[in-house]
């Protein structure tokens, strides 16, 4: 059983690694700047977070790992996690330090701004390790540019502007990392369009089964899962590349699935939708209007 060290805000990783604490709840750290001695991990092989961690990693040989799968670092890496995730730290160097900077901030520091209201919608603090970041040059000048801002508020004595340009610079390296995501998705668009093709066919495999039955609708996380991504990363990849969501997609396949049944004489509309996965006839009707314009019924009709 893996011994968990619970970071519950920004001086619980402080305190760890021995760094001092200018705010308290948010900080940056420069692992250049940590001895060998103050890096270690005092017995833990596991940090659970209870706060916000964005990880930009600068050398190789950190091993981190996440869901069970392992990541290695490559120079101008970023890795986000959020509040109740854990990460596995794991080496075979003894003696290795990171380098590279890490920003923790608790979510506490966001209430009353705008930041607050859209920091759920940075989806990319709920994809896996393996679905980390990767910086050119320029971009990676664009993230220490933003961190030294950070670090320059937060040396400063405190003032009634020092949370809104403290925010304001987190929520901007947020952004930009919206931004180099998206650039991330289009030049990995081969091994995007693969993983899109595999969910078609796991998707239509699916429902041509008895897997509905049994299971019930086809989910997200299941094809997610299947294609070992996280549901978020799975779910943005699927948007960026056909311009709905996973859900969205699932239910325009499932209702192509529907009207080819529905023409089956020897069918009822019940029980079409207990074999498509539905555990009510009226919500396969209802999903099967709002889809067609029709209910089923009507569309055999009409057709």
């Amino acid at each position: 059983m893996k011994n968990i060290l619970n970071i519950d805000n920004v001086s619980d990783y402080f305190n760890l690694r021995k760094y001092e604490i200018l705010h308290p709840m948010v900080g940056i750290m420069d692992y250049s700047k940590i001895s060998e001695r103050n890096y270690s991990n005092s017995g833990f092989d596991a940090l659970h977070f209870g706060c916000y961690a964005v990880f930009l990693k600068e050398s190789k040989g950190c091993k981190i790992k996440y869901g069970g799968k392992p990541y290695d670092y490559d120079e101008g890496t970023m890795v986000f996690v959020g509040p109740g995730q854990t990460v596995e730290l794991t080496t075979n160097d003894p003696n290795y330090i990171p380098k590279g900077y890490v920003l923790l901030f608790h979510p506490d520091l966001l209430l009353g701004t705008e930041l607050a209201k859209k920091i759920h919608g940075y989806s990319f603090f709920s994809y896996s390790v393996k679905e980390a970041l990767h910086l050119s040059t320029k971009e990676r000048h664009i993230m220490l540019s933003l961190l030294d801002k950070i670090q320059f508020e937060l040396e400063q004595n405190l003032d009634k502007h020092s949370k809104k340009l403290i925010v304001s610079n987190i929520e901007l390296l947020l952004d930009y990392c919206l931004r180099f995501y998206d650039r991330q998705f289009l030049t990995r668009e081969n091994v995007n369009h693969g993983a899109l093709q595999s969910f078609e066919s796991l998707l239509t495999d699916y429902l041509n089964s008895d897997k509905p039955k049994v299971s019930g609708l086809p989910s997200v996380a299941y094809f997610a899962e299947q294609l070992h991504l996280s549901s978020n990363y799975f779910g943005d990849l699927v948007k960026k590349e056909t311009g709905y969501s996973a859900q969205e997609y699932i239910q325009n396949k499932l209702i192509d699935v529907a009207k080819e049944k529905v023409f089956d004489p020897n069918k009822s509309v019940s029980e079409i939708a207990y074999e498509l996965g539905f555990k009510y006839p009226q919500h396969f009707s209802r999903l099967f209007k709002s889809k067609v314009g029709y209910s089923p019924n009507e569309f055999k009709m009409l057709n």
